[in-house]
C-alpha cells in the first residue's frame, strides 16, 4: 500500500483547491491510500526553533507525518503570482533542520487551481522550483492547471466536466507511474 499525502495550499474552508483535491483523491487506484495533511496549524518557521527555542510540537508531528508518506500531491491556488504563505511555511518547516528534510526523495505532483483564466501558472512554477530544490521527483507532464474552476464544480463540490475528470485521471495515472518507478 502506497501512502499519498495531499497538501492543500488554501486554508479557506470552502476553497476550490480543497474541492479539486477531494475529487482527485477518489481517482487513485486500489493500493494507494490518500491522506490530507493539515498545514494551517504550523507556527511560522523560525530558525531559532532549531537552537535556543524549543521546537513546536506541531513541527515534530508534521515532519513525522511527511516522513511516513511515499509521495505528496500539492493542490494550490495562486496568491500574488506565487504560492500561499501557509504552503511555503509548510515547505520550510518540513525541510528543517538542515540535512534532515522530511520531503527528501518523495515523489510529488502539483495541481494549481484558479477561478480565473491563468489557472495559477505562477504558483505552479514557483512550487515546482521549491520541490526541485527539496529533491522531490515531480510529475513533469501533463502539467495540471485548472482555470475557471468555479464553473467546473457543482453545489456539492464535484467536478462536472467529463473532459476535466478524464484529464485529472490521466494526471493521477502518470503520478502513480512516477511513484512506482521511484519507489521500485
Amino acid at each position: 500500500m502506497s501512502k499519498i499525502g495531499i497538501v492543500v495550499g488554501s486554508l479557506r474552508k470552502e476553497s476550490f483547491s480543497k474541492k479539486v483535491a477531494n475529487n482527485v483523491a477518489a481517482l487513485f487506484p486500489e493500493g494507494y491510500e490518500t491522506e490530507f495533511i493539515k498545514i494551517g496549524n504550523l507556527p511560522l518557521f523560525n530558525q531559532d526553533y532549531e537552537g535556543e527555542l524549543e521546537t513546536p510540537a506541531e513541527y515534530t508531528t508534521f515532519r513525522n507525518t511527511i516522513k511516513e508518506l511515499d509521495a505528496v500531491l500539492f493542490v494550490t491556488p495562486e496568491y500574488n503570482r506565487s504560492v500561499p504563505g501557509a504552503l511555503k511555511n509548510a515547505l520550510d518547516v518540513g525541510s528543517r533542520p538542515y540535512g534532515e528534510s522530511a520531503w527528501n526523495g518523495k515523489s510529488a505532483a502539483i495541481i494549481s487551481v484558479s477561478p480565473g483564466n491563468l489557472s495559477a501558472f505562477g504558483a505552479n512554477h514557483h512550487l515546482r522550483q521549491s520541490l526541485s530544490f527539496l529533491n522531490m521527483p515531480i510529475v513533469q507532464q501533463p502539467e495540471a492547471y485548472i482555470g475557471n474552476v468555479a464553473e467546473l464544480l457543482d453545489q456539492e463540490g464535484k467536478i462536472t466536466n467529463v473532459g476535466t475528470v478524464q484529464f485529472l485521471q490521466s494526471f493521477v495515472d502518470t503520478f502513480v507511474e512516477l511513484i512506482k518507478r521511484h519507489n521500485a
